[in-house]
């Protein structure tokens, strides 16, 4: 079984996924975004081990909890974002616009691209490029699941904001019609921040969609 375990954490509260496979005891967390010693916590209650770090992109509250979670397990699980956002990553996530300040951010130790292939445990996920809200916004897809977990890309009733450097309303839209609306009605959607909704509650009642 895959559970999933969500907090909501940081500055702007938004939503860290911490997800195992009750079998293989495999973790991975997606998106980070504060008190990653929290997460780890919660990992090591379940005698889950975290295998790996996947981020939809590199705002600061998505990456802030990046550190803890690196230097607190052993082995370090690995830690994968798209090249796209690397810069951007490198820079902090611009918290310093909002005068907030992370720790020292590791390097990736791979860089995620459009229609591989990741795993936890024995679940697949295929990795989407999602360009508009960051240049290189990725979210994550598990057809067999029957879920998504889009980052910033869409939310329930909303979409991502596009006035950061990077950001392109057209490339967001786009992005959400090739990769979001072509998914089944029932499929969840995990947004970055706020509630869990459905494609075809977005489909039919989003302002932004219809």
């Amino acid at each position: 079984m895959l559970d999933i375990k969500t907090f909501v954490l940081g500055p702007i509260q938004t939503n860290a996924f911490l997800l195992g496979d009750s079998i293989t005891k495999e973790a991975v967390v997606i998106d980070p975004g504060w008190d990653g010693k929290l997460i780890y916590q919660e990992a090591n209650k379940s005698e889950w081990k975290i295998a790996a770090i996947w981020l939809t992109h590199a705002h600061f509250d998505h990456i802030g909890g990046v550190p803890d979670l690196i230097n607190i397990q052993k082995p370090s699980p690995g830690l994968a974002l798209h090249n796209e956002d690397l810069r951007l990553y490198q820079e902090g996530g611009g918290a310093a616009m909002f005068g907030l300040h992370i720790p020292p951010l590791p390097e990736p130790t791979s860089y995620l691209k459009h229609d591989q292939v990741l795993s936890v445990g024995g679940y697949e996920f295929i990795v989407k490029h999602t360009p508009g809200h960051t240049q290189g916004h990725v979210i994550f897809v598990s057809k067999s699941e029957g879920l998504v977990f889009c980052g910033d890309l869409i939310f329930s009733g909303s979409v991502g904001r596009t006035d950061f450097p990077g950001g392109s309303y057209h490339q967001l839209i786009e992005s959400i019609h090739s990769e979001i609306l072509i998914l089944d009605d029932e499929t969840q959607l995990f947004s970055g921040h706020g509630p869990v909704t459905t494609v075809g509650e977005e489909r039919v009642s989003n302002p932004f969609l219809i």
